[in-house]
């Protein structure tokens, strides 16, 4: 904990230990532990010579603040009027059985966590899915499954098997050795 302690320190110093300096401090935080855990908003306080209720006060204020453990990946599905009536619902849905989990949620496996949005401003492409900042326009429900996958965690080897990369299937069922 004393690490924890120290690093958080540094991010305060970081910032010159100024209350000016709140969010960037919080979100300096944020970015480090992927969360503001409630020790580091009482060492925060503390540095700045703040009440507590006012750091906490700008930590839910503000939506980029979560004070709980999130997911390694951020999945966020806009629910506004141009991407419900294109069918960011059934959108949604789909995620949800995907991660097994409800919005608002994160996986088992800590992998991802799922928000929703009431308008995240970009109607012309809508239905939108965000997944660590990387908007994913257009989105349907055939899009989910690759959407996701790109950021899973990857397999232990990453490789294929021998077998499959020396073989190779044409057309007819008949295997041929790769070149």
């Amino acid at each position: 904990m004393d690490t924890d302690k120290t690093r958080i320190q540094s991010l305060i110093d970081k910032h010159q230990g100024l209350k000016k300096n709140l969010v960037a401090i919080l979100l300096d935080i944020q970015e480090s532990f992927n969360y503001l855990p409630p020790e580091s908003l009482r060492q925060v306080a503390k540095a700045l010579g703040m009440p507590l209720i006012d750091v906490l006060g700008v930590a839910t204020f503000y939506r980029a603040f979560s004070l709980r453990p999130r997911g390694k990946h951020m999945c966020l599905v806009c629910l506004g009027t141009a991407c419900h009536v294109r069918g960011a619902q059934k959108i949604l849905e789909e995620i949800e059985r995907k991660l097994d989990v409800p919005a608002g949620e994160n996986t088992k496996d800590g992998q991802f966590t799922l928000e929703t949005a009431a308008c995240l401003g970009c109607c012309a492409i809508g239905p939108v899915v965000v997944v660590d900042g990387a908007y994913q326009g257009h989105a349907t429900i055939r899009k989910v499954a690759p959407i996701l996958d790109k950021y899973r965690k990857p397999k232990a080897s990453g490789k294929r098997p021998k077998a499959a990369a020396k073989t190779a299937t044409r057309k007819g069922g008949r295997a041929a050795r790769k070149k």
